[in-house]
């Protein structure tokens, strides 16, 4: 078990603070259950394809410097920084929950997303399997499902995707926000490398799951550069859509991503935030719907203008191909509808 030094921004929602005098203590794994009653989460986001997600994790090992989804540990009374990656809730009903869920007349069989906040394949789900528990759930009652992670550990699943395949839609999204191995290691430490992961998009291509390449978060003045190279090495494994997100910075994320950047790459610290705040209208962040994930001025045009531009000498599709207007959605407790009638 990796111990890394706690390290936390302050928690705006809390009352107190602590400071350390001198270096501050290690910290190792922590894992909390959630015995919540409830696993759908709705989504009324604009900017964001998908309107039910499941998250059978909070907080996350993998240490992204840049996660937008730091913030949301706070709730819990925990911290944005080492808490969020040590201190690891899990959901351990998430696939019974998921199955009420299914059973409930409300539901109609819409896609879900896992995970939306969190990667739903961290190191955790190795023990615990809980999103291959949903997984399975979905295939029981043919439910669509997308998926996206950085990590190896899908390649695990790849039968059971295959299977959920047959009957229903599904699709994998891989994270490769970097390239370059160095600056990847920087700000993702717990994470495969860029090339690991093309490995896993040549899995799940070559077993026929559809899997488009996200190259998200691009960090201005650091990874932008790296988006040609990120966009061929996925071509050539297999991937037929791509995406993009700009570096996005909300609440304490900002805080935790310039303090490890300055630490691990301090010669290239000034650019990446100048950069940032000129993509962001002096900011660095920009909360509104439309501009939140793309920016905007004459930098965040030209970042746009050459992930298009690669992405259509590549032919790379921009949007998944729409969802079949009949869901495929079946509970098997009910084949036809025809056993409610006994009930």
């Amino acid at each position: 078990m990796r111990l890394v030094p706690s390290e936390n921004p302050p928690n705006p929602w809390a009352s107190s603070t602590v400071d350390y005098l001198g270096e501050p203590p290690e910290q190792g794994l922590v894992v909390f259950e959630d015995h919540t009653r409830s696993i759908l989460s709705q989504n009324d986001s604009p900017d964001i394809p998908f309107r039910w997600s499941i998250n059978p994790y909070r907080g996350c090992f993998h240490g992204c410097a840049y996660c937008y989804a730091r913030p949301t540990h706070e709730y819990l009374g925990f911290g944005a920084g080492t808490d969020f990656e040590r201190k690891i809730v899990i959901k351990p009903e998430a696939p019974a929950l998921l199955r009420e869920a299914f059973e409930r007349p409300s539901w109609k069989g819409e896609m879900i997303a896992f995970s939306g906040v969190t990667d739903c394949y961290q190191p955790l789900e190795a023990s615990y399997g809980l999103t291959r528990g949903c997984l399975e759930v979905c295939r029981d009652y043919r439910n669509p499902a997308g998926i996206i992670t950085k990590s190896p550990l899908i390649e695990r699943d790849i039968p059971l995707l295959v299977e959920l395949a047959r009957v229903a839609r599904v699709s994998v999204a891989v994270s490769v926000p970097f390239w370059t191995e160095k600056n990847a290691r920087a700000l993702e430490p717990y994470v495969t490398t860029p090339a690991r992961r093309m490995k896993t998009i040549e899995r799940l291509a070559s077993a026929g799951i559809p899997v488009r390449v996200m190259v998200a978060p691009i960090i201005p003045g650091l990874s932008d550069e790296d988006v040609p190279r990120i966009l061929e090495a996925a071509k050539a494994a297999g991937a037929t859509h791509a995406g993009r997100v700009l570096l996005r910075l909300p609440g304490s994320v900002k805080d935790v991503f310039q303090e490890r950047l300055g630490r691990a790459l301090p010669l290239r610290a000034d650019k990446v935030i100048a950069r940032t705040r000129e993509a962001r209208g002096g900011n660095l962040y920009d909360p509104r719907f439309g501009k939140r994930q793309e920016g905007e001025g004459e930098y965040a045009d030209t970042v746009a203008r050459l992930f298009d531009t690669v992405a259509a000498r590549l032919g790379f599709g921009a949007e998944e191909e729409e969802a079949p207007a009949e869901t495929t959605f079946r509970r098997p407790t009910d084949r036809g509808g025809q056993l409610r009638l006994f009930g």
